[in-house]
């Protein structure tokens, strides 16, 4: 036994692997995020790590009385299969059946739940996170992803060990899942006005399926870095960040398209690029799809992130139209929660997620999805361009997203304590930018809402150790600057805890 054991190591050492990391298993806590997990692989979880982590899911499940049956899928990147894999392994010890549908999206993991009448889901993926980490989004009841709640009870059953295994645990392959989504959700579009689109995927899963559901719909595809490589030689694939729209721009310019489409690594978030190579950003497009949308669905409720613009409250057209707009917490499982409970017809976030109820979607995030009701909508308002619908938008001033340090351990309490002192300046009719805070919503953090529709907002981050920070106004850039310029020197009275941003306006 023991020359086994030295034989083992002998071969960890040749292909360059330490011994105690694969005989041991490693799951870092601080992975366990507050409605998905992050690791970074194999220091943070390896496989065996993986193993406990199906256990737990498993477990859990049962614990919640749900069908023992879940939908696995994948990521491409060189691990995200064995990490897969492994999480199988604890699945089926928990006495879960395994319906693996391989490298996929994740909004093609959640639509399998649809498609095999499976209501959980795992989908390993790190997202738009650079190569070597890895992550979990899992969800036990469609459309639903896990909650603050349930990460922190998987957490908890991981860490401790508490897994109840079972018998009956399988795993079959599933093979038809990309062409039954690519139905689904092109159904009987079919775009009749000439439309060249730019496809960028950042070199993420996306590059795979992406161009090919685009084409479907009578789109001339262009594509931009669409070829998967999980080194992400060019950027990580982020709709969010401006190099990776800049670059999107540059292709629109130089081919002559009418607007680029822009998807993060695991599909579920998009960015846009309007005919002169300009972003659009995401919370506006989510405005142009309402507007879109109101017009032919009555009385259409939509939701909104906290981050998002306040031109969704002020949009005379919107209102016009019959649509209504209820700011939400930011995070794709509060705001799928929220969608289901209220029947909306859709829901936006600023960082990329589109959100689609019945009838159009099944309830979960889905950037190929966003991408052909905006290119349904461009459709409709031929021979319009982007950039002239997104200037038929109210004008606002924005400052971006930006994300002091503040420790996971503080972050809480110190936007806890901000939010009490926001609130005794409100009361005493304190001005940000020289506009008077009327009321302040605390749904998720505190975002000061001021006298002429302009907002600030702070917040935890959910995914870092950071607190958030957002600022719009509705008259000009000179109020933005000075609402941030108050704002900041208000949340900081008190705080120490705060570090500095990791951008500037």
């Amino acid at each position: 036994m023991q020359n086994n054991r030295h034989q083992s190591q002998n071969i960890a050492k040749s292909i360059g692997c330490d011994w105690d990391s694969i005989n041991t298993t490693i799951i870092a806590p601080r992975g366990f995020r507050e409605y998905d997990g992050r690791w970074l692989f194999p220091e943070e979880l390896n496989l065996l790590g993986a193993i406990a982590l199906g256990e737990g899911l498993g477990t859990l499940m049962h614990e919640h009385g749900v069908k023992p049956q879940i939908v696995l899928g994948c990521d491409f990147r060189s691990y995200s299969q064995s990490v897969a894999n492994a999480l199988t392994i604890g699945l089926i010890r928990a006495g879960i059946e395994v319906h693996d549908i391989g490298t996929v999206l994740s909004p093609m993991a959640y639509f399998g739940r649809v498609h095999l009448g499976v209501d959980s889901v795992a989908m390993i993926t790190a997202s738009h996170n650079p190569n070597g980490w890895t992550g979990l989004k899992a969800g036990l009841r469609h459309p639903l992803t896990l909650c603050e709640s349930d990460m922190k009870r998987l957490k908890e059953i991981v860490l401790k060990r508490e897994f109840i295994h079972r018998p009956n645990g399988s795993h079959q392959r599933v093979v038809e899942i990309e062409d039954a989504y690519a139905a689904d959700i092109c159904r009987e579009v079919k775009v009749k006005r000439h439309l060249k689109v730019v496809c960028a995927a950042g070199n993420g899963t996306a590059g795979q399926f992406a161009p090919s559901i685009l084409k479907r719909i009578g789109l001339d595809v262009q594509t931009l870095h669409t070829e998967p490589n999980a080194c992400f030689p060019n950027y990580n694939p982020n709709p969010e960040s401006i190099k990776m729209l800049e670059d999107i721009g540059r292709k629109v310019r130089d081919c002559g398209a009418d607007l680029g489409l822009g998807f993060d690594g695991d599909g579920d978030r998009l960015g846009v690029v309007d005919e002169q190579g300009q972003a659009i950003f995401s919370d506006k497009i989510g405005l142009l799809l309402a507007r879109s949308i109101a017009g032919l669905i009555p009385n259409a409720k939509f939701i909104a992130d906290i981050k998002s613009t306040g031109l969704f409250s002020v949009d005379t057209e919107l209102r016009r139209l019959g649509g209504s707009i209820e700011y939400w917490k930011t995070g794709h499982s509060h705001m799928k929660a929220r969608l289901d409970q209220t029947k909306a017809t859709a829901g936006f976030e600023k960082s990329g997620h589109f959100y689609f109820g019945s009838p159009i979607g099944h309830g979960y995030d889905d950037a190929l999805l966003a991408a052909i009701e905006l290119c349904r909508g461009l459709d409709i308002a031929s021979p319009e361009p982007l950039s002239v619908l997104a200037n038929t938008l109210p004008n606002s001033w924005m400052t971006p997203t930006m994300s002091p340090f503040c420790s996971d351990e503080e972050k809480y309490a110190v936007v806890a304590r901000i939010t009490e002192h926001l609130d005794e300046l409100a009361a005493r009719g304190t001005e940000l930018g020289g506009q008077r805070i009327v009321s302040i919503n605390k749904i998720n953090g505190a975002r000061c809402q001021l006298a002429n529709g302009s907002w600030a907002l702070v917040r935890a981050s959910s995914n870092t150790p950071s607190l958030v920070v957002v600022c719009e106004s509705m008259a000009n850039e000179i109020e933005m600057r000075a609402i941030f310029a108050d704002f900041d020197r208000l949340i900081r009275q008190d705080e120490e805890a705060i570090g500095e941003y990791d951008q500037q306006i």
